[in-house]
């Protein structure tokens, strides 16, 4: 396993690394990183390398990035998904930290500290010019109350602030016990004295801090960002601090990094700027170094994601639990690909028993992966299955029998131009097995080489069966059978499937012989 640290890490996070036993950890950075791409398993970035389509190309091996930090705007997420390779951030690891600059940003405009300390120096005593005000009976306005959001609140509230907030995805409860009100967004700009914004850049956040919404605004209102540079509109908050709407902005990011010299916005010396430092101390680094590397070990070594952020998000726990299902859907959609017939367009999955009381995203990828790899030879997994199956006009539906009497099963069906096949099975002993075909009880193992077959349930099948394989000294290390209850047509024998599993793969001449017996309609190797 190769583990390229494309940037500065905590020591920590590359020790954890280097405890795997066979693991190669390559320390390198930004300018260097490229040349080992090849055999990279694993790539640990922090915000300055920008993970696009060419850097993707350049790393076939690639399972997983992992970026050491919460935003991912320097990795293409749609590139990484189509590659098959997850994404993973770790949210709040920095939250402390970039809550504490935020309320050292409003400190020093309350106090006009940065202003104060250059006039100092300058020989000048100006006093009355920096009377400043408490931030105490002033009303906070937090935008986004997620980790880092809530955490400025906690520290806000001591400062005997009054903190109005705006989250559309989290319940007044919530911003209750964070100790915040929450109101809509023409409220907060109307009340507020400070805002300070914790959302990430969307299409629905990016800009909105424009001209409106500064129209909106308490004449003086202060202005933090430490959260993107997207969600200002930097002129506008130039012409708002040039009329006087807003009296000071403090940022810590921009539209465009790194800022040249003579960036229009830091003309005004009512703007303090830092480099993008919020995160920046040593305790958040340390943080997040560790658990980076902490995450990305357990999901090379056993598949758990954690903080994925191009994936179905499950709890470490969710994961352990319906890890073995989604063994099971895999497995399934690949034997459903490998003994349909025709060109798919849909597939369907059903959930029976507690399982499906779960999130079963997760299920629901791997089955479509598992159907998707018959008919690819590119990378497909849980990352990427989804988008492939929508490239390719394929319906997925899924659905949920939860107080069905089944034990946790699950069921999936693809449909073709010809017709449906359905299989299901069932976890035992944390292995995958094979329960029915086509409605017909048949346990299997879901694994190694297989041959099913359709056959009329006549004597000789299972003779002609053994004979054949024998011929061809192809060894039968398990035969299961079954068949329908009654005939689908009236005299007709029953219909019947069986599953053999071989020690190595059966041929197509030798799948050719087995149906030389005329009560044999139909036989397929499947490889798992």
């Amino acid at each position: 396993m190769n583990i390229l640290i494309a940037e500065p890490m905590a020591p920590a996070g590359i020790e954890l690394f280097r405890t795997q036993p066979g693991w190669n950890v390559i320390v390198s950075n930004p300018k260097e990183y490229a040349k080992h791409l090849a055999d990279a398993d694993a790539l640990l970035v922090r915000s300055a390398v920008k993970v696009n389509e060419s850097v993707l190309s350049q790393a076939p091996k690639l399972r997983v990035i992992g970026r050491a930090g919460v935003g991912v705007d320097n990795v293409d997420l749609e590139a990484a998904t189509a590659a098959g390779v997850l994404v993973m951030n770790t949210p709040g690891g920095n939250a402390i930290s970039v809550a504490e600059q935020t309320l050292g940003f409003m400190l020093a405009m309350a106090r006009h500290i940065p202003q104060a300390n250059n006039s100092t120096r300058a020989g000048k005593w100006e006093k009355k010019k920096f009377m400043g005000n408490e931030l105490r009976g002033k009303t906070l306005g937090v935008i986004g109350l997620g980790s880092i959001g809530r955490e400025v609140v906690k520290r806000a509230r001591a400062f005997e602030m009054r903190v109005v907030a705006h989250d559309p995805y989290v319940t007044s409860k919530i911003a209750q016990d964070a100790g915040a009100e929450l109101v809509e967004l023409c409220a907060l700009y109307a009340a507020s004295d400070y805002i300070t914004l914790h959302v990430a850049a969307t299409p629905e956040t990016t800009g909105m801090l424009n001209r409106q919404a500064f129209e909106q605004m308490k004449t003086g209102v202060r202005i933090v960002n430490c959260a993107r540079g997207e969600l200002v509109d930097e002129a506008a908050l130039a012409e708002a601090i040039a009329s006087g709407k807003v009296a000071d902005a403090s940022l810590d990011v921009f539209a465009h990094e790194p800022v040249p010299a003579g960036y229009p916005v830091l003309q005004s010396e009512a703007v303090l700027a830092t480099p993008h430092i919020g995160g920046s101390t040593e305790e958040a680094q340390e943080i997040v170094g560790v658990r980076i590397a902490q995450q990305v070990v357990e999901y090379l070594k056993s598949g758990v994601a954690i903080n994925a952020v191009n994936m179905p998000a499950l709890s470490p726990e969710q994961y352990r639990a319906l890890g073995p299902y989604a063994t099971l859907a895999e497995r399934l959609g690949n034997f459903a690909a490998h003994v349909a017939s025709g060109n798919p367009r849909s597939v369907r999955l059903t959930y029976f028993g507690h399982i499906a009381d779960n999130n079963t995203n997760l299920l629901r990828n791997a089955g479509l992966a598992g159907a998707l790899k018959r008919s690819t030879s590119r990378t497909v997994n849980m990352v990427n299955a989804m988008q492939i199956a929508g490239q390719r006009g394929w319906d997925v539906v899924e659905s949920h029998e939860k107080r069905s009497v089944h034990t946790d099963s699950i069921r999936l069906e693809v449909e073709t131009d010809t017709g449906i096949t359905a299989v299901e099975g069932a976890v035992a002993l944390e292995k995958p097995r094979l329960t029915k075909v086509d409605g017909i009880y048949c346990e299997a193992p879901l694994s190694g080489f297989l041959v099913f077959m359709k056959n009329q349930d006549v004597p000789g099948v299972i003779g002609h069966v053994g004979t054949v394989l024998g011929r061809n000294r192809i060894n039968i290390a398990n035969f299961s059978l079954g068949r329908r209850d009654a005939p689908t047509v009236p005299g007709e024998p029953l219909e019947a499937v069986a599953v053999v599993e071989t020690d190595e793969l059966v041929t197509e001449s030798v799948l050719a012989q087995l149906r030389e017996n005329p009560a044999v309609k139909f036989a397929r190797s499947v490889k798992l």
